[in-house]
C-alpha cells in the first residue's frame, strides 16, 4: 500500500502527491453527494467505475487532440495526472433540457434544445456555485478573454466528440460539466481539460427508452444506481471482467 501525502479531499476524489514533480495521484471514492452536499450517500463500486470511464473518455479525447491532465491509470481506483492550476469555473454544456435548466425556465425535461448551450458556474461551495457570465469571469480575474476562447473551443470539441461516441452505444449525452486548468511548461501556459468525465458529472440517458444511467438515479431516489454506472461502462466495453471490485485506499501520510 503506497504511502503518499494527502493534499486535498473533495466530495468524490482525493488528491495525493505524485511520484514525480508536477504530478498528482487522483483517487476515486464511492462517496456520493447531491444538492451541494445536502444529500450524501455511498454508491458501491462507483470509484472503480468512474476511474475506468474517465480514463477511457480522457484517452479518446487526447487521441483527437484535446489536451487533458490525464497521464495514465495506476490501479482500480487511482490515476496519475498532471498538476494544473484549476480555473474556478464549472463549464456546463446542455444539449437536452433537464435538471436546473428545466426548473429555471420551465422547459419540459427531455426537450431537445435548438442548439447546445454553454453555462458558467463559479466554483464556491459556500455560495452554492452560482451561475456567472463572461463579464464576471473576466472582471474578477478568474479567467482572461483568451482563456475563455480556449475553453469554449475545447468544450465544443468535447461535446461534439462525446455526443457521437456515446450515441454510437445507444446513450444520449443530455448535459455535462467540465473543469479546466492551466498547465505551465517552460514558461508557456496552455488550457487543459481537468477533473473527470463520468456519470457523476454527465447526464446519460438510454437513447431509446430515456432510462437514466447517471447520478440522477441517486439524486432522485430512482434506485439501481450502481447498475446505471455499470451499464455505461458495459456499453463502452470497459467494465472490469470481475465487476467493480473494491480496493482499499492508499495509506495517508500526515
Amino acid at each position: 500500500m503506497a504511502r503518499r501525502r494527502q493534499l486535498y479531499e473533495g466530495k468524490a476524489k482525493i488528491l495525493f502527491e505524485g511520484p514525480e514533480p508536477g504530478t498528482l495521484v487522483q483517487y476515486f471514492k464511492d462517496d456520493a453527494t447531491a444538492f451541494n452536499a445536502k444529500k450524501k450517500g455511498t454508491i458501491t463500486g462507483k470509484g472503480v467505475l468512474n476511474n475506468r470511464i474517465s480514463e477511457y473518455l480522457m484517452t479518446r479525447l487526447a487521441e483527437i487532440g484535446v489536451p487533458t491532465h490525464f497521464i495514465r491509470r495506476l490501479n482500480m481506483r487511482e490515476q496519475l495526472i498532471r498538476e494544473v492550476e484549476i480555473i474556478p469555473l464549472e463549464v456546463v454544456v446542455r444539449n437536452v433540457a433537464a435538471g436546473s435548466l428545466s426548473q429555471r425556465l420551465g422547459i419540459t425535461e427531455g426537450q431537445r434544445l435548438p442548439r447546445s448551450i454553454i453555462e458558467y458556474y463559479y466554483k464556491n461551495d459556500a455560495l452554492n456555485d452560482p451561475m456567472v457570465a463572461e463579464e464576471h469571469i473576466t472582471c474578477f480575474g478568474w479567467a482572461s478573454t483568451q482563456d475563455l476562447d480556449d475553453i469554449v473551443a475545447l468544450t465544443l470539441r468535447v461535446n461534439d466528440f462525446l455526443s457521437g461516441l456515446l450515441l454510437g452505444v445507444g446513450i444520449t449525452l443530455v448535459d455535462f460539466k467540465l473543469e479546466f486548468g492551466r498547465l505551465w511548461e517552460n514558461d508557456e501556459m496552455r488550457i487543459v481539460l481537468a477533473d473527470e468525465i463520468s456519470p457523476d458529472n454527465c447526464r446519460l440517458w438510454d437513447s431509446k427508452t430515456g432510462e437514466k444511467m447517471d447520478k440522477d438515479r441517486f439524486r432522485r431516489d430512482l434506485g439501481k444506481v450502481e447498475e446505471g454506472y455499470q451499464e455505461v461502462a458495459r456499453r463502452l466495453g470497459i467494465l472490469p471482467e470481475a465487476g467493480p471490485r473494491d480496493m482499499s485506499g492508499p495509506e495517508v501520510m500526515q
